[in-house]
């Protein structure tokens, strides 16, 4: 086949349609059938709803990172039990926040009492294609921001749940993730993010939630274990017994997924992604929750290894994440430098915490009270460095409000499940192991031959 005599002929039969679309189409008719830009004001509203979405869906993406990390430090015989119950505190956390949460957390006009209490109501979204509405397009839709804000409740209950593993009952956990979802949580939120008191009268910034979020875990995590006491075993004739997770692999690609997860947590608390300048910043937030999280793991590392004479991975883990919550009250305005700092002393603060609660008996399995609570407050105690709108008056005073609401309600709750359901397993359950006393079932069934 001759290609050289071919080509020319194909060329001129392709240049026949061309030629006659030139002759009967102008050049404005094209633009006119071609443009489907929206019109201005809706564009800031689309790309800021599209963030929620996307970092909403990141954060989603942390439940697996805690369900791993969860499943990796604790034994083998609850790693089933660790896995139902992080599936199912975020189905709950996702429908109480549906009931009352939201308009809890976010009454606007609607406060029970000013600045204190929120509105208890169900959460509505725009009608379909917005159809007869008069939405505000200056920020972005309901839906995003439900969704987006829904994740940080959960959250906050899956910050409980780890601590607490090996030796609570199922039910009367899920039950207090129900009240914590619903109520706890979305109120003291209010008081910040709603435009409650903390916010309007005291000047008390937390831009995504060292305080707000993972503070809360801490200290409802902090109550659970002074009521429900340690693991059989693990402080013994004047002991410490270490108790080793079953999968370290788990647990590291667990702390992976919430880095990753981060970025959301922190770039989308942006809440505006319409201007240059708010995308620059969120790629200045991402940068520092990275420098941040890096910091932590490093300094842990180093620790460690003067420490104990051996770098400890499941301490390395716990730095980052340390590092993680420590950048979160304040990812914006720090340098790289700055933020890498604020981060390393997360996590020395982990590396020097975890030995301190085993001597005063407190079990927490997974470390996330060293990293959430400890690490929470930290973090919000060093937006005074980088942020000059911050007053250390106003940050420790709501670190302080939030903590004894948070850890007297929780209290009183977990003491109310004790004498009504019981929150512990037996003993012999426990030894048993709370997947085949509770559930019936095995993560790492044996396996015969025959």
């Amino acid at each position: 086949m001759d290609f050289k005599k071919i080509l020319p002929l194909a060329a001129l039969v392709a240049s026949v349609p061309l030629a006659l679309y030139a002759q009967d189409t102008t050049v404005a008719d094209v633009a006119v059938e071609v443009d489907m830009t929206p019109p201005n004001e809706e564009i800031g509203y689309i790309l800021t709803t599209f963030m929620f979405l996307v970092a909403g869906f990141l954060v989603m993406w942390m439940a697996a990172g805690f369900s791993m990390l969860e499943a990796g430090l604790v034994r083998s015989k609850n790693v089933t039990m660790q896995s139902l119950k992080n599936v199912s505190l975020f189905a709950f956390a996702a429908v109480m926040y549906y009931l009352v949460g939201y308009n809890l957390m976010y009454p606007g006009d609607a406060w029970t009492i000013p600045g204190m209490l929120g509105a208890f109501g169900l959460t509505g979204l725009e009608p379909v294609g917005l159809a007869e509405t008069d939405t505000d397009l200056t920020y972005a839709s309901v839906g995003s921001d439900f969704f987006f804000q829904l994740m940080f409740c959960a959250t906050t209950a899956s910050i409980v749940s780890g601590t607490l593993a090996e030796r609570i009952k199922l039910w009367p956990f899920l039950i207090f993730t129900i009240i914590l979802t619903g109520f706890i949580y979305p109120i003291q939120a209010s008081w910040k993010w709603g435009g409650g008191f903390l916010d309007a009268d005291y000047g008390f910034l937390d831009f995504a939630g060292s305080t707000v979020v993972h503070s809360v875990g801490g200290w409802a995590a902090l109550a659970g274990a002074l009521i429900l006491g340690p693991r059989l075993g693990k402080y013994k004739d004047g002991k410490i017994n270490p108790m080793p997770g079953s999968n370290l692999t788990l647990a590291t690609l667990g702390t992976f997924i919430l880095w990753l997860g981060w970025f959301g947590f922190n770039g989308g608390s942006q809440l505006y992604m319409d201007t240059a300048a708010n995308v620059a910043d969120i790629s200045r937030i991402f940068s520092n929750t990275n420098t941040a999280a890096a910091g932590g793991a490093i300094a842990a590392l180093i620790l460690t290894q003067l420490i104990y004479k051996k770098p400890d991975l499941t301490m390395v883990l716990n730095g980052a994440l340390a590092g993680l919550v420590s950048i979160t009250a304040e990812p914006l305005t720090p340098t790289l430098g700055s933020a890498t700092l604020i981060g390393a002393f997360g996590g020395v603060l982990v590396v020097l915490t975890v030995p301190l609660l085993d001597k005063l008996k407190i079990d927490d399995v997974v470390g996330a009270i060293p990293v959430h609570l400890v690490c929470g407050i930290w973090g919000t105690l060093a937006v005074v460095i980088t942020n000059p709108d911050a007053t250390l008056f106003g940050q420790i005073f709501s670190i302080i409000v939030v903590g004894v609401f948070v850890f007297v309600v929780s209290g009183i709750v977990w003491l109310i499940l004790k004498a009504t359901m019981g929150l512990r397993v037996s003993e012999e359950d426990e030894i048993m192991g709370l997947d085949k006393a509770e559930l019936g079932m095995e993560a790492y069934p044996e396996f015969y031959r025959g």
